[in-house]
């Protein structure tokens, strides 16, 4: 055990962002057997709404327009994401999810909520609560 909490946490995340990768690349080949495991989180994304601007991805994503581009390209050669006209831009397009691929990843997506709450079935609701906001909460602080 390590008495700085600090190192601690530092440690336990990096643990679960191994974790994490590992898992992603289980994620998209759930989806798509040639899904790059990096598309998997955008495919999250565009599930949270009907269509979304590149430029917002770009934004929440944190990476370069021409990195979204490929990413973009890929997913739609994989039938899983199309262009559509931005009805609010004429020079600007929208991605969303192909109806297929979004029923795909609704399908999968509830699995693992099924499999969370199966691995928390013993944790008590408030615990829940609370590990939820403290995530939050460290994912919005400021570096």
């Amino acid at each position: 055990m390590v008495s700085d909490p600090i190192t601690g946490l530092e440690m336990e995340l990096t643990d679960m962002w191994q974790k994490g990768r590992a898992r992603s690349r289980d994620d998209a080949r759930a989806i798509h057997p040639k899904l790059d495991p990096a598309l998997y989180h955008v495919l999250v994304l565009l599930s949270r709404s009907d269509a979304v601007r590149m430029a917002d991805l770009i934004s929440i994503l944190n990476i370069e327009k021409s990195t979204l581009t490929r990413q973009i390209d890929a997913a739609a050669r994989l039938g899983l994401v199309e262009r559509i006209p931005d009805p609010d831009d004429a020079r600007a397009k929208l991605v969303a999810l192909t109806p297929e691929a979004r029923t795909k990843l609704t399908t999968y997506r509830n699995q693992q909520i099924d499999r969370w709450r199966a691995r928390l079935a013993k944790w008590d609701t408030d615990d829940v609560i609370t590990l939820t906001a403290l995530l939050r909460r460290l994912a919005q602080a400021k570096d």
